[in-house]
């Protein structure tokens, strides 16, 4: 019953400050200002799986995808624009006083905007209620996610080696980040 008042309650709610301004005053904020954050839907998945696709040579399936939203420590979300399409999204895991950062992904057309940022910034206070710290992968050869994630303050912890899928039937190693959270109480 919790669940679907829940449900409920995020389809209907909205962030009004956000659209006022954007209607009355829309030179005041930025176009990372107006995006918006919500929880992931299973209608979301096409869309979804164009950007995993635009950016990845070996992006998960749609089955992973969906797998997602059945794992209870699974928290799944996207980044909407001022118009509500989707333009990057992300899955964090949580569970046992750790969070991980499983997938991230903005669509090509918004990177460099501040989306990144803005959806690693809601990961990190999602993670600090209930995680020590915060744990990512990022492949050496994505030298710009590297830069956010270091100017986040995560650090480098270690290095899987043959992680990632690469072209030629190779692998590429991952280099392990970690940040420490503040735990909120």
């Amino acid at each position: 019953m919790f669940r679907i008042l829940r449900l409920i309650k995020e389809f209907i709610t909205y962030d009004a400050d956000r659209e006022f301004y954007a209607k009355v005053f829309p030179d005041s904020l930025s176009k990372v200002d107006l995006m918006r954050l919500r929880k992931m839907r299973k209608a979301d998945l096409a869309r979804i799986m164009e950007i995993e696709t635009k950016n990845y040579a070996f992006p998960w399936s749609e089955e992973i995808f969906k797998d997602c939203f059945s794992v209870l420590s699974y928290s799944c979300w996207v980044c909407e624009d001022i118009e509500e399409n989707v333009i990057a999204y992300a899955i964090l895991s949580v569970a046992a006083g750790e969070a991980h950062i499983l997938n991230i992904s903005v669509d090509p057309v918004a990177q460099g905007l501040g989306v990144g940022r803005k959806i690693m910034e809601h990961l990190i206070d999602i993670s600090a209620k209930k995680a020590e710290t915060l744990f990512l992968e990022v492949r050496p050869s994505n030298s710009k996610a590297q830069a956010l994630y270091e100017s986040l303050g995560f650090n480098e912890i270690g290095v899987r080696k043959g992680y990632y899928p690469a072209e030629n039937n190779t692998r590429e190693d991952a280099i392990m980040l970690a940040l420490e959270l503040m735990r909120e109480f």
